[in-house]
């Protein structure tokens, strides 16, 4: 007899791709919906009383903590998905909830359902104020990290202190590297500004996110504005960020 799921992640890709996984390598699971934000996830979830939710953490307006705060009665287990790799998010394994890391693992994604098969436990009455609080405290602590970074062709491991910046491209993202090299992502600017550390990552401009602990050379005020990159790049600093990116460049 198969459980009924919901995967939950604002990038399309990311929910195809999982599926994928799912129908072939775990028999026990059936996926009867996809939602690609929390308001459409609460109303799939009141509408198909799923047993189990594949839940992104980081989705914009609404992130998996607060979708899952915001449903009073949680019958249901949760496997969390998370582009993060660090040690730390091992704090989320508790009851209920497990998690898995982009990209998924097929033995750990086998592993993870046959948790919630076995255990057969909800979500209800485990603390997620708590696991979202030692989660960020993890991940602002974070200095050597890695991402993965979801392409057309699949995912390509970065560590973080590699990445210079990155530019809005529509909806893609340009990844620039200290080798020279470039990674266009299928993930927006605005989520790549939800999962790096904001005490290394800087979204000075709508289009421009800067590596300001590791490569940040200087910033120059009579070229209007601009942060100067360790490789000679002038990135424009927008009014509206100015006062907070010159607090945050303060600290370090």
């Amino acid at each position: 007899m198969s459980i009924s799921a919901i995967i939950i992640d604002d990038e399309q890709n990311a929910r195809s791709n999982l599926r994928i996984l799912i129908d072939e390598f775990c028999p026990d699971v059936n996926v009867i919906a996809e939602a690609e934000s929390a308001s459409q996830a609460r109303q799939l979830i009141q509408e198909y009383q799923p047993e189990l939710l594949f839940l992104d953490i980081n989705m914009p307006n609404e992130d998996g903590f607060e979708l899952l705060e915001s449903i009073p009665e949680k019958n249901f287990s949760v496997i969390f998905i998370t582009a993060h790799n660090q040690f730390a998010l091992k704090a989320l394994k508790s009851g209920a909830i497990d998690y898995l890391e982009k990209p998924i693992d097929v033995e750990d994604l086998q592993a993870a359902v046959a948790k919630v098969i076995s255990s057969n436990n909800k979500v209800e009455g485990t603390n997620i104020s708590s696991l979202k609080q030692i989660l960020e405290q993890f991940q602002n602590e974070s200095k050597l990290d890695t991402i993965a970074v979801p392409t057309l062709s699949g995912y390509e491991i970065i560590k973080t202190n590699d990445i210079i910046r990155l530019e809005a491209d529509e909806s893609y993202t340009k990844i620039f590297l200290t080798d020279g090299s470039k990674c266009v992502s299928s993930m927006t600017i605005a989520k790549y500004e939800r999962v790096l550390n904001k005490n290394v990552f800087f979204r000075v401009h709508k289009s421009h996110i800067i590596n300001t602990r590791d490569h940040l050379k200087e910033f120059n005020r009579n070229e209007g504005n601009m942060a100067i990159m360790d490789n000679g790049v002038a990135i424009p600093v927008s009014r509206r960020k100015l006062a907070d990116f010159i607090s945050a460049i303060k600290t370090f």
